[in-house]
Order: structure tokens, then C-alpha cells, then sequence
């Protein structure tokens, strides 16, 4: 269930960052912004989209702001694996997640 995400990297002029553009609004027209140093606790797309980046080490900020990604790289850190990160990101069940099967018996009474 669920599709993947486009998303074209594009670089920035400055150093350290770079940008992901995707098919799809994530924060509607608001922005949205998270440091390392503060822990994202929320359940938004953005937030879960921010943790995500942050686990995957690196990551000194994230900025969204509708379908736009900004991220603020550590030092030294590439860039390439946080591209299918969020190609991923609304993709549920991947290889080896067994999908829910249902009977007749649990279809809603008429």
C-alpha cells in the first residue's frame, strides 16, 4: 500500500545543504523547521519525515515547507541515502511485511 514519492535532488550554493523537491505537498503552504538538538515528537508527516532523516545520521536540520526538502548536512556527510529515504517514505508494506488478509466474516454487517 501506498506509493513512492518522486523526489529530484537539487544543489545548493551553499555548502552543506541541499535540497529535495517531490510530487507532493507535506506541510501544505506552512513550513516547518528541526535541529538535531531538539527531539521531534510529533506524528505529522513532517515530523516522522524529519526523525527519519535525523536517524540516518548526518542530519543538522531539516526545513519543509509544502514539497520542498531542505536539509543542513553535517560535516563530511553525503547526501545519496536520504534521497530514498523519502522516496519511501509512504510506502507501508515493503519486502518481507506480510499484508493483512480479511475474511468475509470480518466485512461490516449489512
Amino acid at each position: 500500500m501506498g506509493q513512492p514519492v518522486t523526489v529530484v535532488q537539487k544543489s545548493s550554493s551553499k555548502p552543506g545543504v541541499v535540497r529535495f523537491e517531490i510530487n507532493r505537498s507535506i506541510t501544505g503552504m506552512g513550513h516547518e523547521r528541526y535541529t538535531s538538538d531538539v527531539e521531534v515528537s510529533g506524528e505529522r508527516p513532517p515530523d516522522v519525515l524529519a526523525r527519519t532523516l535525523f536517524e540516518a545520521g548526518g542530519v543538522d536540520g531539516v526545513h519543509i515547507n509544502s514539497n520542498v526538502i531542505t536539509v543542513n548536512l553535517g560535516k563530511g556527510t553525503d547526501a545519496s541515502a536520504l534521497k530514498g529515504l523519502i522516496e519511501d517514505m509512504f510506502i507501508y508494506y515493503g519486502p518481507g511485511v506480510e499484508v493483512p488478509a480479511f475474511s468475509a466474516d470480518d466485512a461490516p454487517g449489512e
